[in-house]
């Protein structure tokens, strides 16, 4: 009897080890680790602006032209990136030139 319950074979180890991950667990895993390479993927452009970083950047863009009122917001663009600028608003691409 003592050597029935030492001898390895005689467990199932399946019962010994308790499920890790629940079925729900690996769905969003997937998702997240999809998530996660959308945000990190880019597109260079050629036209500096705010990056877009998973649709943030319109949203970002947009507020501040609607709390800094257009002309104060196209100044703030063209101090940080320069004389040609693109920025979302309405989530629209909109490209602002100025000298």
């Amino acid at each position: 009897m003592v050597l029935e319950t030492l001898n390895p074979m005689h467990y199932n180890i399946t019962s010994l080890v308790p499920d890790a991950m629940p079925v729900a667990t690996v769905p969003i895993l997937i998702l997240m680790c999809f998530l996660f390479l959308m945000w990190n993927h880019e597109e260079t452009s050629s036209i500096p602006g705010p990056g877009y970083c998973m649709g943030i950047g319109p949203l970002i863009s947009h507020g501040r032209f609607l709390w800094m009122g257009v002309g104060n917001a196209c100044n703030y663009y063209n101090r940080t990136y320069g004389e040609f600028v693109r920025v979302w608003i309405s989530g629209e691409e909109t490209f602002i030139i100025s000298k």
